[in-house]
This record gives structure tokens, C-alpha cells and sequence, in this order.
């Protein structure tokens, strides 16, 4: 595939000759969330829904809506779509300010199509080269920061209980019937999926880039029905992904091994990944993301190194307030898979740790933690840069962290550094202690118990 070959401000430079605001994310990257018949392009504005009526006879409607395309319109005459305002606001930083607008259209899924996008009219289906699908909602976690729109659990929890009684009433499924985003349960038949499958032969071969999200894709059968696919067609240039929070039921994950196994033995696809997530250590880690077992995680995912060859895992780490007591004794447990199988010969490491902050919900991000907490990210900040690849006697090594994980969470850090304490206790830190108490409540856990460094901090924000 092409890949950029002049500097991204001279690059940035040459899209804006198409047009100031034209992006290839809107017309090649898609992400459906199927169980809400909700789409977007690219991830960045929020979703809208899918109107039924334009998928009667056009399932590429999951990605070609009549609102996308008014929005590509305005990309290639020069307007700026509302729904990009993120972008908006980083380039009217600076001068020299580069958006993910930029990234993105340089991106080898994106790059490439440039000259084909810039000629066909507005209203072209397009196919994607990049496409994100969530099948279901069906999960058997209900992780702290997540929500009822992505995980059944928390749905069957919200509508047993109703929402936390945080000041923004977190969980609260009414602005999800608001904006037409209830998730079809699982069992229910599903016409966005049913579109997709009618879809999918024609976009399968022009696909670059294809992940599965969820929910837990492992409960689904249109994961399994998508590795079976791809066995019987084989796509040399594929990079194939999928999401899973690697503690499924026993049978499903001896089955998923055995389908991705023939998928990455028999070079099926150009590259296989597993995204994965935890945020702390041990129990920690359990009480932050609940229904995980953190000790069948780390041997879930060392058995799959054992027995898939060619296979590579992301740990998504969403650091937040209940991250920062034991995530150096986490790291420490990634660094021993990377030490125990990384080679000097192979130029992947069989696992990356990609750590971004948390940003909702508002009362469990590190904005509400108290200065005294900054030795323990430092401390951990040290440990990855301590541990950082060492190239061997051939120039080549992978067996530690890359350089750019250390900078990225070291990024956390120097973000929370030259914070000031509060006199006042911030509505978020009231919350927090709102939320940990009905958790305890709810789920028959113990915050106190868990999180003893946690302690005093709890006893100021609760007597507030």
C-alpha cells in the first residue's frame, strides 16, 4: 500500500488544495454499532441512526446514509461539517496544528484513495476500506466506566436498580430512548445485522482493515460466522482484529482458538490482533472491570501465544483514578509476557500496552485524584522507561517496551503534574463516593477492602 512520502505539514498542505475540509475517514472509514443501528465516520462525531427505509434496497446504507453524504458535499466544496468540530478546534490552535483530519487521510487505508474520491460524485457508495462493526451488545462484564448502550450486563443492571445516584445520574437509560439508541437485544432479530450480512460479500475483498467490537464478540455468533468466512475466502490483504475481554466461558474461547489458529497457521489474512483490556492488578483490576477473572486474563492470554503462531495482542488500558495504586504491578505483568515471548528474530512484540485517560465518566478520571497520588505514576512512568527495548548483537529487539508506549503514558503524567489541590470537594469526587458506595451495594463488593489507599480520600469526599 502507499505510504507518505512527503512531511505531514506538506501533506496536510496538498488536501487542502482538494478542499480545506476534506477528509478520507468520511467517505472510507465506518464504524456500525448494529445493535443500535446507529453509524459514524470516523470516530470522533457522534453516531446517528440508520433510517431503515434507505437499507430497503441499499444495505450499503449501514455506511453510505443519506446524512454522510451530504456531509462528504460539504467536505469536497470547502464547508466544514459541524459534526467534525474536533478536528475544527485543533487546527484553529495554530498554524502548524495537525488534526486527526490529517492523520487519518495519510493513513495507508486512506492514502491510496485519494485521487478515485476527489473525482466521483458526492453521492457515491462508497465501499470502506476500514470498517469497525459491533454485532451485539451482549457482554458478561459490567466495567465501572462503561454503559447499558454497550454491555447487556449493565442493562439488566440499570433496569433492575435504575441509574447511580450520581449527580449526572450515570447509567440513566432515558437518553438513550431519547436519541433512538436502545440497544435490540441480542435474541431479537436484527435488521442492521441482516443488512450487513447482505452487504458483506460485495465489500469483504476491498477491505484493508476489519475489526469486531462489542459488547463481548466472543457471545456472538456473527464473530464466529465472520472466521469461518474468512477461512473458506482468504484475504492476503486483510488486517483482521477483534475485541475481547478474554474470560469467556471455557468452550467459546476453546473454539475461537481453534478458528483463529487455521486463520494465522494458514496465513488466511495479512495480520491478526486481539484487543484486549485491563487497568490495574489483581483484585483492583476486578473490582474496575466487573466479571473479570484477572488470573485466567493473563493465562487466557499466554495460552493463545502458545498455541497461535503469527497472533498479536493490544491491551487497551483506560487509566483512570482506580488505575493508580497498582498499575506498575500490572505492567510488570505485560513486560513478563513481552520478556517470555518476544524474539530477537521477530520484528513484532507479541503485546503493546496502549495506555490513554479515561474521560467519562467525569467522577472516575484522574482529574479528581489528589497530588500525594503523583509518585505512583512517576513510579511507573520509570518502570516502562527502565524497561524499554534493548537492540541485541543483530540491531533488532522487541522483547521490552517500544519507546513510543513509555512517551504515551508518560504523556498522563505530565498532564496531572502541575495540578493543584482543591480547598472544595468537586462535585466529580462526591460522585465518585457516590457511584463506589451503590457499586458496593449493587455487587456485593468492597470498595474499602479493594482500594485501602483509598481510604482517606474517601472519608474527605464522603463527609463533604
Amino acid at each position: 500500500m502507499k505510504k507518505l512520502d512527503v512531511p505531514i505539514l506538506t501533506f496536510r498542505d496538498q488536501l487542502n488544495e482538494i478542499s480545506p475540509s476534506f477528509c478520507v475517514a468520511k467517505w472510507k472509514q465506518v464504524t456500525l454499532h448494529l445493535q443500535t443501528g446507529h453509524t459514524h465516520s470516523c470516530h470522533h462525531p457522534r453516531t446517528h441512526k440508520i433510517p431503515l427505509i434507505e437499507l430497503e434496497n441499499n444495505p450499503s446504507a449501514l455506511h453510505n446514509t443519506n446524512f454522510k453524504k451530504l456531509q462528504r458535499k460539504d467536505m469536497l466544496e470547502g464547508v466544514r461539517p459541524e459534526e467534525c468540530d474536533y478536528c475544527w478546534r485543533v487546527e484553529d490552535s495554530g498554524p502548524n496544528a495537525i488534526s486527526d483530519r490529517i492523520y487519518k487521510s495519510a493513513d495507508s487505508w486512506a492514502l491510496s484513495h485519494i485521487p478515485e474520491i476527489k473525482e466521483m460524485p458526492w453521492d457515491h457508495d462508497v465501499v470502506p476500506s476500514y470498517l469497525e462493526v459491533s454485532f451485539s451488545s451482549v457482554c458478561n462484564f459490567k466495567c465501572s466506566y462503561c454503559t447499558p448502550q454497550v454491555s447487556s450486563k449493565w442493562m439488566e443492571e440499570i433496569e433492575k436498580y435504575g441509574p447511580y445516584p450520581t449527580s449526572t445520574r450515570f447509567g440513566d437509560i432515558q437518553w438513550l430512548k431519547h436519541g433512538d439508541a436502545m440497544p435490540i437485544p441480542h435474541k431479537d432479530e436484527n435488521p442492521y445485522v441482516d443488512a450487513f450480512w447482505k452487504w458483506w460479500p460485495e465489500i469483504y475483498t476491498k477491505l484493508e482493515h476489519f475489526r469486531i467490537t462489542g459488547g463481548e464478540p466472543l457471545l456472538t455468533k456473527d464473530t464466529f460466522k465472520v472466521l469461518d468466512y474468512v477461512i473458506e475466502n482468504p484475504n492476503p490483504n486483510l488486517n483482521l482484529s477483534i475485541n475481547s475481554n478474554m474470560c469467556p466461558p471455557d468452550g467459546l474461547l476453546d473454539k475461537f482458538i481453534e478458528k483463529i489458529k487455521i486463520i494465522c497457521t494458514e496465513n488466511k489474512v495479512k495480520q491478526f490482533k486481539i484487543f484486549t483490556s485491563a487497568e490495574a492488578f489483581g483484585r483492583q483490576a476486578e473490582y474496575i472491570r466487573d466479571g473479570l477473572d484477572y488470573n485466567k486474563w493473563i493465562s487466557n492470554i499466554r495460552r493463545i501465544l502458545d498455541e497461535v503462531p503469527n497472533c498479536t495482542f493490544t491491551v487497551m488500558s483506560t487509566y483512570n483514578l482506580l488505575s493508580i495504586f497498582s498499575f506498575k504491578e500490572f505492567m510488570q505483568d505485560i513486560h513478563r509476557i513481552k520478556m517470555d515471548y518476544g524474539s530477537h528474530q521477530n520484528s513484532h512484540s507479541p503485546i503493546i500496552l496502549d495506555v490513554p485517560y479515561l474521560r467519562f465518566p467525569h467522577h472516575q478520571t484522574i482529574f479528581n485524584m489528589h497530588t500525594d497520588m503523583l509518585p505512583y505514576i512517576y513510579d511507573q512512568v520509570t518502570f516502562m522507561y527502565a524497561n524499554l527495548q534493548q537492540p541485541d548483537w543483530y540491531g533488532t529487539a522487541n522483547r521490552g517496551f517500544y519507546k513510543w508506549e513509555a512517551d504515551k503514558f508518560k504523556r498522563i503524567y505530565e498532564l496531572v503534574m502541575h495540578m493543584k489541590d482543591e480547598e472544595h470537594v468537586t462535585q466529580n469526587q462526591k460522585d465518585f463516593v457516590k457511584f463506589v458506595d451503590e457499586h458496593d451495594r449493587r455487587r456485593g463488593t468492597n470498595f474499602l477492602e479493594t482500594f485501602p489507599e483509598m481510604e482517606k480520600y474517601y472519608k474527605v469526599w464522603k463527609s463533604a
